[in-house]
């Protein structure tokens, strides 16, 4: 195994980032700094946590463009966009800042003659945070701060595509006067992931990664009675009813799907029409795709970047590949997108139908820009095959009926459900998958429940 870190550049395969993996002795190191931190740290009043937390967004605000240009440079993510992580993780911050107090406020019960009782929420330790590259701040942001702002420190591991992403939090808790050692960034390959939360120093893991990263994280904290949050795969559907705004349907739908080139966690993956509306559906789609340009994403007039990396482009070409072998048609004539060239992760956006659940495309998690559309003849049919999946992250019905939607909404297995909108987390709302989607909860008040443990006080008067 390598002693450094090396991040290869989608854009054109030059190496952007290069760091030394933290070592043995260092890891162990943070573990003890990271615990006697945590403990001055919980003393600090919340109204101080509170002060650094808007600190910390001040400097994620001044150094937007820069972040920016270097999540285009980590991941491919188009530079037009990029920057507009920032914005999404300051939106989540400030929520999660500003409703820390009542979150964490001692819940006091009803007077009971001769009794004091009440329960305290306190902080659970050290949270070690796994983050991914696909959204690196976006998907780390929903744990730092709150476990920061509850009284936890906190050791981040970043993803070794997007290691700057781990070095700009620290410079911004820096910068904010966050006590040393409360927030600390290691550079961590897969073996040492895998010993330090079986090092039975920490006390909450949360990941985001793939299912089999989750059943890694699972096995290495059996038997240590540890918190676990973890955000895995998805497969997530669309389906359009026969009474749906068509137009609004496909901008939002195809936008859910291609943005980021597919590699979104909550990205649309398989979408559902009634026989209605197909068609036209189709149609529309295939203009609005068509419409996207591939290219360097550093270039300001590009929509759609490179993937990010080869072997996840291949990844995708597969899947493809397979389904047209199983009958499946594409609608998208790739000569239209000059970079898209095998063994390169610039692939061009692709829409198939003819597609069944006997195919990958419809089962397997894609994470690219690729998706297949299936005609359905009725809601029983499109909600049937909504929860045919391992997978439940999100869901959406497009529908002018919102009553009825939600009705339908019932009957979805998912961990979030939208009507007439996709593919986006609002900080107010739980944020949790089920099935091979993950287990645990981040964002709104309850993302805090899972960042703490209550301590019950019962007190009787002085006889």
């Amino acid at each position: 195994m390598s002693q450094f870190l090396e991040t290869i550049s989608p854009i054109d395969g030059s190496t952007y980032v290069k760091r030394p993996y933290a070592s043995a002795e260092q890891t162990a190191e943070a573990q003890v700094l990271s615990r006697n931190a945590q403990s001055q740290w919980q003393t600090v009043p919340i109204e101080e946590r509170v002060s650094m937390g808007h600190k910390f967004i001040a400097y994620m605000q001044e150094n937007k463009a820069a972040i920016g240009e270097e999540i285009c440079w980590q991941m491919g993510r188009p530079i037009r966009y990029a920057a507009g992580e920032v914005d999404g993780l300051i939106e989540r911050a400030y929520y999660m800042i500003d409703t820390a107090a009542e979150s964490l406020a001692t819940i006091h019960l009803p007077q009971k003659s001769g009794f004091d009782r009440y329960i305290k929420r306190e902080p659970l330790g050290v949270v070690f945070i796994v983050a991914p590259w696909n959204y690196p701040y976006l998907t780390a942001i929903n744990t730092i701060i709150p476990a920061i702002l509850a009284g936890n420190s906190v050791i981040l591991k970043p993803s070794s595509q997007t290691p700057l992403c781990g070095e700009r939090f620290a410079a911004a808790f820096a910068s904010a006067g966050l006590p040393d050692y409360v927030f600390q960034c290691l550079h961590l390959d897969y073996a040492a992931t895998e010993k330090l939360i079986r090092s039975g120093d920490i006390n909450q893991v949360c990941f985001t990664g793939s299912v089999p990263g989750g059943a890694m994280v699972e096995r290495a904290a059996a038997g240590r009675f540890m918190g676990i949050g973890l955000e895995l795969g998805g497969k997530d559907p669309a389906y359009v009813r026969a009474d749906a705004d068509l137009d609004h349907a496909v901008d939002t739908i195809i936008d859910g799907a291609f943005f980021n080139s597919g590699q979104s966690c909550c990205g649309i993956e398989r979408i559902y029409v009634h026989a209605d509306l197909f068609d036209q559906f189709v149609e529309k789609s295939v203009a609005l795709i068509e419409q996207y340009k591939l290219g360097r994403p550093d270039d300001p007039t590009t929509t759609l970047g490179p993937m990010v990396r080869t072997r996840a482009a291949d990844a995708v070409r597969k899947q493809v590949q397979e389904a047209l072998q199983l009958g499946a048609q594409t609608h998208i004539d790739t000569q239209l997108f000059e970079l898209d060239k095998p063994g390169s992760p610039y692939l061009a956006p692709q829409l198939l139908t003819n597609v069944d659940h006997s195919m990958r495309i419809m089962t397997e998690e894609t994470f690219g820009p690729a998706v297949g559309v299936m005609k359905v003849s009725s809601d029983a049919q499109a909600i049937e095959l909504m929860n045919d999946s391992e997978f439940g992250l999100t869901a959406s019905v497009f529908t002018q009926d919102t009553d009825y939607g939600q009705q339908l909404g019932e009957k979805i297995n998912t961990g979030t459900f939208f009507v007439n909108r996709c593919d986006y987390l609002d900080p107010a709302l739980s944020w949790v998958g089920i099935k091979n989607s993950g287990r645990g909860c981040t964002l709104s008040h309850i993302g805090y429940e899972n960042l703490t443990r209550p301590k019950s006080f019962h007190i009787k008067s002085s006889i």
